[in-house]
């Protein structure tokens, strides 16, 4: 199923003059990872302590951009500067499904949001990159598949903090905007399994 991250190899192109830069100062890929991690985490504590503000979700969007550009850049440092390591593997899974957590779970504090629904699409989330990582446990890839990958999350969450952060009330529609990612996020583990499935087969 299309996903945003199909279009990460032609974002990785762009970063690559600054990840090259970046190597040669001697920055390490674990580096970057806790550095994307340590940003979540403040923007999030930020998102949890304004209030509910909604002016405050408009730094969202670009937090989650910079978010994504620091997540491609360790992993070129990794692959391309020969920093890939074991620590890091853990680190880049962990960081990851914690950087999720921090962003998103603010916006269960919001006026007329289902906290429970923002709950239960956190836990959505993380099953579905535990789902990505168990394909490699069983001798398939790393799976990220769609419809709702963490790049969709992340744009769909985004344009939610960038809406809210306009002034639009967050009320029914952003309920429903929730439960339908909910639904998507389940179809993504479901299409994940089969699709690491399918390729030990095939």
């Amino acid at each position: 199923m299309p996903t945003i991250y199909a279009i990460k190899p032609t974002f990785q192109n762009l970063l690559r003059p600054l990840v090259i830069s970046l190597a040669k100062l001697g920055v390490t890929a674990n580096q970057i990872t806790i550095a994307a991690l340590l940003l979540s985490s403040a923007t999030g504590l930020v998102l949890m302590f304004s209030d509910a503000q909604a002016a405050a979700f408009l730094s969202l969007p670009l937090v989650l951009f910079v978010r994504m550009a620091l997540n491609a850049i360790d992993g070129m440092l990794a692959r391309e500067h020969g920093m890939k390591s074991p620590l890091g593997a853990i680190l880049n899974e962990l960081c990851d499904v914690l950087s999720d957590t921090a962003l998103y779970l603010p916006f269960a504090l919001l006026p007329n949001v289902y906290p429970w629904l923002i709950v239960l699409l956190v836990i959505a989330s993380i099953l579905s990159e535990m789902t990505g990582v168990i394909a490699v446990q069983i001798g398939a890839s790393r799976r990220y598949d769609g419809p709702m990958g963490k790049s969709d999350r992340a744009f769909v969450f985004g344009t939610a903090g960038l809406v809210l952060g306009f002034g639009i009330q967050p009320d029914v529609w952003l309920n429903g905007l929730f439960a339908l990612m909910l639904a998507l996020t389940v179809l993504t583990i479901i299409n994940r399994a089969r699709q690491a499935l399918k390729e030990l087969v095939s």
